[in-house]
């Protein structure tokens, strides 16, 4: 296994590849399985310790019959692609990517970087939901999305506000939970943050986040802190009274994730006045 240079298409070096719209999140089109398995081998390596990745990933004994060529190997490990659930090809999406980082530690190179790069870039073109984030695959949306969260984690971070940060960051564990993400856990835990930075902000460490947009009507412009109020509202509701034939949606568990983080961002940036 070597580092190779994956050389940029035309589309790409020119900027002909708009992305599509996310529409793919519980589900692994044939398109992706087969690119993994291209992109490994365009990285140099051999079909065999890819079949063990793959193997391990699904707990399937390898085909001791099809040792004596690559051929039959490459033909074993397609068809262990082609059928096996969705989200266990995420698994060996992970799992690919850490072998490919073992590597580099005892040889240099960054062939779990150009790996990563080229998995990314495939599901922005193609629309799918996820992407690699330090080895691991977590929810991916739309870029507002990506911008309003990012700016939220570090506005908490340079405030030094650990509770309301592990708040937003197990929304987005829970979005990206697979084979079903956790949507009224994304909910609750969106809100939490929201709710655990109003807090700190107006000294009042055990109201709600209704109650203190009530007693601090300066914390938000009318009437967004109205409507704040009834989101907050919902977003509690949703995600601690199940209801018989209500769920939530992953667009509103979306929704409310990034909302929790424009909010805070605007709140951890402005003088507060109380």
């Amino acid at each position: 296994m070597g580092v190779m240079a994956l050389s940029q298409s035309f589309s790409t070096r020119h900027g002909f590849s708009p992305a599509k719209g996310i529409t793919i999140h519980e589900d692994a089109p044939e398109s992706l399985r087969y690119f993994v398995l291209q992109i490994a081998a365009d990285l140099g390596w051999r079909p065999d310790p890819v079949r063990r990745i793959i193997c391990r990933v699904l707990r399937v004994t390898p085909n001791e019959e099809r040792n004596y060529r690559d051929q039959h190997i490459r033909a074993e490990v397609r068809e262990l692609m082609s059928t096996c659930p969705w989200f266990k090809v995420y698994d060996i999406i992970e799992a690919l990517h850490a072998g490919l980082a073992r590597h580099d530690e005892y040889n240099g190179g960054d062939d779990a970087g150009l790996f990563a790069d080229e998995i990314n870039k495939f599901f922005v073109d193609e629309g799918v939901g996820w992407q690699i984030v330090d080895g691991k695959l977590v929810t991916r949306g739309s870029e507002a999305f990506e911008t309003m969260v990012t700016q939220a984690t570090s506005a908490l971070e340079m405030s030094a506000r650990p509770t309301a940060a592990k708040h937003l960051h197990e929304a987005l564990e829970d979005l990206s939970r697979r084979p079903e993400a956790d949507l009224p856990g994304a909910a609750y835990h969106a809100m939490g943050s929201l709710e655990c930075v109003a807090r700190d902000l107006t000294g009042n460490p055990k109201a709600t986040l209704g109650e203190i947009l009530k007693r601090h009507p300066g914390l938000l412009p009318k009437p967004l802190d109205e409507a704040l109020s009834k989101v907050w509202g919902y977003a509690s509701n949703e995600a601690r009274h199940v209801v018989e034939g209500r769920d939530i949606s992953r667009d509103e568990a979306v929704l409310l994730v990034g909302l929790s983080a424009t909010v805070t961002t605007y709140l951890l940036r402005k003088p507060v006045t109380l």
